[in-house]
């Protein structure tokens, strides 16, 4: 096999550097976590001696690019003034604290913009943004702008929308995109065909760029094409099925990028199962 870059997301349980162990028991080079409990604001912040730890083992097990995901109560796109302004600050935290810790990207969802319009939202969104982009300019961290499922009022099933964002940016350098599969395919992109996977990257580029794509999230889809559902699937075994995910993992465009599977997991057996079918695929 090749030097694919490829991960999971991790358990931070316990200490937050034992994601690194998880990580290298599975034979992975590249890591996706989330820093702190994703469904409530943040109680603490890490240790410092944790974070010297966490460095450390990093550099041992060379897992890099890194990537933290941001916590789901965030909506930057929300027409709650007190949500919308305790999502920046808690944000802007988030960024200092992946920098701490020497993480390359925070990926995140592109907020709700609940009873109003997209384009509403997607104005909140970008102030957001060129906010948090401002208050963090002394570090190095990238933000990912991840697309979505399409599912309520989530921002993002489109790239139209991604380009709006990144064209009302004061300072677009440390902003590009992450490509969820699973979200794509529900938005209604036919990404297990081979057309549908050339027209995508084609609008990709076309609206924003494909140099922007720095991550992939590698997931198969439970629900049909257009459903605009978010439910994950173990790889090859959803709609978008093993020779969508062969066209993917293979694909000139998308083959030297990181993937991080998000896939379903009762035992840490459902990691490696999904993790060796990749391998298997890039191989084929």
């Amino acid at each position: 096999m090749d030097n694919m870059l490829l991960g999971m997301q991790v358990s931070t349980e316990g200490k937050i550097y034992e994601a690194l162990e998880r990580s290298h028991r599975l034979g992975c080079n590249t890591m996706q976590i989330f820093s702190r409990n994703p469904q409530r604001w943040r109680d603490h912040f890490i240790e410092s001696a944790d974070i010297r730890e966490f460095q450390y083992r990093q550099g041992k097990f060379k897992i890099k690019p890194f990537f933290i995901h941001v916590p789901y109560l965030i909506n930057l796109a929300s027409p709650n003034p007190s949500l919308y302004q305790a999502s920046i600050e808690a944000y802007i935290e988030d960024v200092l604290e992946a920098e701490a810790l020497g993480a390359d990207y925070i990926v995140t969802h592109m907020g709700s913009h609940k009873e109003t319009s997209e384009e509403e939202g997607i104005k909140r969104f970008t102030a957001a943004l060129n906010t948090i982009l401002s208050k963090t300019k002394n570090t190095s961290v990238g933000i990912l702008l991840e697309n979505t499922s399409g599912s309520g009022s989530w921002l993002g099933y489109e790239f139209s929308h991604h380009k709006a964002i990144i064209g009302g940016l004061q300072d677009k350098e440390r902003v590009a995109l992450c490509l969820d599969t699973a979200h794509a395919y529900s938005a209604g992109y036919d990404i297990a065909s081979k057309d549908g996977l050339e027209r995508t990257l084609t609008e990709i580029d076309n609206l924003v760029g494909i140099r922007l794509l720095k991550l992939i999230h590698l997931n198969d889809s439970r629900d049909k094409l257009s459903s605009y559902r978010d439910r994950h699937e173990h790889i090859g075994k959803g709609n978008i099925g093993l020779e969508g995910m062969r066209m993917i993992i293979n694909h000139p465009q998308l083959k030297d990028l990181p993937f991080i599977l998000e896939t379903p997991k009762k035992t840490e057996d459902d990691d490696l199962m999904n993790l060796n079918t990749v391998r298997r695929l890039r191989r084929a």
